[in-house]
């Protein structure tokens, strides 16, 4: 038995679910999504509870990751999943416009990170006028694959601490050359 399979699902208030068959769509007030789920696996809706069920046991591990993908949706319609990246360094910038991020990161030229229809950017500073970068939409899967390809741009660099980092990442300084000479 599968732990996080047997679970169910409550839906909130404003959210529609419609099931055929092995398709299901969940709609919400800003955001709609769709899944065809395994063979494996059928959903069922009572009262406002999802419950998600194995019909074949040979492919059982299945079960936990079919729900966990129907419960992302329903959250993501009704409140939506975020990353935060923190964008540290002398002359790093970061403007956002429309679907498109300009990063100014102290390349030969800017970058410009086009996002989906379905994912949307906000930039702010911090208090010492760092970047951050919040990346939101209704996708958990598209939201964590956009942050991690903007963090792709600079990698963290632990010498100058100069990177894009996800916001509470938490990474070491080094000395470098002259930190044992004394």
């Amino acid at each position: 038995m599968s732990r996080i399979g047997k679970l169910p699902i409550v839906i909130p208030a404003g959210v529609q679910v419609t099931i055929t068959g092995q398709h299901i769509a969940v709609s919400g007030p800003k955001w709609s999504l769709t899944l065809d789920l395994l063979p494996a696996c059928a959903v069922d809706l009572t009262d406002g509870v999802l419950t998600v069920s194995l019909v074949n046991q040979e492919q059982k591990n299945m079960w936990w990751l079919s729900r966990t993908l129907v419960a992302n949706m329903v959250h993501g319609v009704s409140q939506s999943f975020e990353k935060k990246l923190h964008v540290i360094g002398i002359g790093y910038n970061v403007k956002v416009q429309w679907q498109t991020i300009e990063l100014s990161l102290w390349l030969s030229h800017k970058v410009n990170h086009v996002l989906p229809k379905w994912v949307t950017a906000v930039s702010e500073k911090d208090p010492k006028w760092n970047d951050i970068l919040t990346i939101t939409g209704a996708d958990k899967q598209a939201v964590g694959q956009e942050a991690a390809k903007i963090k792709m741009y600079r990698k963290p660099e632990p010498y100058k601490g100069k990177w894009i980092r996800y916001f509470g990442e938490v990474i070491k300084l080094k000395a470098g050359k002259t930190g044992g000479k004394k």
